[in-house]
């Protein structure tokens, strides 16, 4: 009989290597680098000097740092929730089959491929400035419009509003959690004069809640990683008056226009740090509401 798998032992290993090497080069060394370069005052052009805990320590006092994290945990705390309830709203619209109802989901999902690039972002742009379409549109009701994005009153809830409109990863995963709902539960809730309302909140959410959870986690990892749309709307600025400075940003700033990497690789470590924290929030508090079906 002849012998399944692999005929030597090191020959798995010869097909996982092009994965080692990537995980070990781009994963793994960058960041212990950046582990010890958090530690040092290094400006790339000269060797790095060790500092101590001078860079975390200069963190405390740093004003725009900490207007940033203020500009990211707005942008999170309003675009996550959002997101989830109109991706939720939208795949709840298409899960039922209709007549072209394929085409309208690739034309809801598209703006979630499209959604960290350069032209989503100067498109956006367009839309809201002085002469941009949304002015067109107040304009055809007697509204008189300003520049969204230069005013640093709206500057940001523009920024949240191009992240709440690429919804579409999130939807796709809450269109496969709808399906997998047995119509049965459906049926008996009928049965017993439950309405729509009453069967979406007592049957639908509870089901959809592990999906829910993972959109939730994964939303809220990307959110605060955000950078280009404020990157390319602000013109690398973070303004107006740094209204859209999101911390991804700022670090970017310090650490090839400030050239200040060692600052920068302590303030990635910091965001590490944030993100792990809420996320094992998250975890921790899972058990309370996610319900699974076994």
């Amino acid at each position: 009989m002849k012998r399944k798998g692999f005929a030597k032992p090191w020959e798995g290993y010869v097909y996982l290597a092009p994965w080692i090497i990537g995980l070990l080069a781009f994963t793994i060394i960058p960041m212990i680098m950046s582990f010890y370069f958090s530690f040092t005052r290094y400006d790339m052009a000269n060797p790095p000097r060790f500092i101590g805990l001078d860079n975390y320590v200069q963190m405390l006092s740093d004003t725009r740092l900490h207007n940033s994290l203020r500009v990211t945990f707005t942008f999170v705390f309003l675009t996550v929730p959002f997101q989830l309830v109109f991706a939720l709203f939208i795949a709840a619209i298409f899960k039922k089959a209709r007549r072209g109802i394929r085409v309208y989901r690739a034309i809801y999902y598209l703006p979630s491929l499209l959604g960290g690039s350069v032209a989503i972002a100067l498109l956006w742009r367009q839309v809201f400035n002085q002469q941009g379409l949304f002015n067109q549109i107040l304009s055809i009701f007697g509204i008189e419009g300003r520049n969204w994005i230069a005013s640093p009153d709206t500057a940001l809830y523009t920024l949240i509003l191009l992240a709440v409109w690429q919804f579409g990863g999130s939807m796709v995963i809450f269109l496969g959690g709808l399906k997998n709902i047995s119509l049965g539960y459906y049926e008996a809730a009928e049965i017993d004069g439950a309405g729509k309302v009453q069967s979406f909140l007592r049957i639908t959410l509870p089901l959809l809640t592990p999906m829910i959870f993972f959109n939730f986690v994964m939303s809220t990892i990307g959110a605060f990683q955000a950078f280009t749309s404020s990157f390319i709307i602000s013109g690398g600025t973070g303004g107006p008056i740094d209204s859209t400075m999101f911390y991804s940003l700022y670090l970017y700033l310090r650490a090839f226009r400030h050239f200040n990497m060692g600052y920068a690789s302590a303030m990635a470590w910091v965001l590490l740090i944030i993100i792990g924290i809420i996320t094992a929030i998250q975890f921790s508090l899972n058990k309370k509401w996610v319900f699974y079906d076994d």
